[in-house]
């Protein structure tokens, strides 16, 4: 069985004070659960505090992006390497608003990921389609493309802590969700593609994360299809007893 991971990604939202302010008050909701893995996706000004918050509780913190250089000349770039540092576990790579906002290609996902793996962190690694894609029919192609571009060069070995995170574009911050049943077949297919690059065995333990508007009321249904690990949530993931009550559907 596949331990469910459910991540919280606050996005460009809270800072220092109000992030120990959340945790100070989710701590105490989901004490005593540990039936899945629960990673709070801060940004970078806040994940000093939030490891420090957390220390002792068995909730992680991940960061919402990683550079793929050790050190350099990037201005406004963090490191994996700085990451481990103040004590992150988890990193999304390749959010759906990366792609759209910040240029964010499918070749550059795949160095973030190379990265994130090598300094033995957990890769949150996003793939999804947009509306229009949706409606022409080529869902299956579009998670393919970005599967493939994704995992290009890296080893089932070294990808052993990779997670996916299944992103309808089209469900983000809208309000829709897609069914658990289209859910499901969007896992399925990356699933697929995961076999194809890493083996079976290797497909078969990977975690696939649903992230599209999931909440409090449909987080259940969601969560009872066998092809969908966890969830990683955005806005709902903003209020600690709304996190909460998604952590113990």
């Amino acid at each position: 069985m596949r331990k469910k991971l459910i991540a919280a990604n606050w996005k460009m939202h809270k800072t220092p004070k109000g992030a120990h302010a959340f945790v100070h008050e989710f701590l105490p909701l989901v004490a005593g659960h540990d039936r899945d893995e629960i990673v709070l996706c801060a940004p970078f000004v806040d994940l000093a505090t939030t490891v420090e918050a957390v220390k002792g509780s068995g909730v992680l913190v991940g960061a919402q992006n990683v550079h793929w250089a050790h050190e350099g000349a990037f201005t406004g770039e963090i490191s994996a390497h700085m990451l481990e540092a103040v004590g992150v576990t988890h990193v999304i790579i390749g959010h759906s608003e990366r792609r759209q906002y910040c240029a964010e290609t499918d070749d550059t996902v795949n160095r973030r990921l190379e990265a994130a793996l090598a300094a033995g962190l957990t890769p949150i690694v996003c793939v999804g389609e947009v509306l229009e894609e949706r409606e022409a029919g080529l869902t299956d192609d579009v998670l393919r493309r970005q599967c493939t571009r994704a995992f290009s060069g890296i080893s089932a070995k070294k990808a052993e802590k990779m997670t996916v995170a299944y992103e309808p574009v089209w469900a983000i911050g809208t309000g829709k969700t897609a069914t658990p049943q289209i859910a499901a077949s969007a896992h399925a297919v990356i699933r697929g593609e995961a076999e194809e690059a890493f083996g079976a065995e290797f497909a078969e333990g990977l975690r696939i994360l649903y992230g599209g508007s999931m909440k409090p009321d449909n987080a259940k249904a969601l969560m009872s299809e066998v092809e969908i690990d966890g969830g990683l949530v955005g806005g709902a993931s903003l209020d600690a007893k709304s996190f909460a009550a998604i952590v113990k559907y």
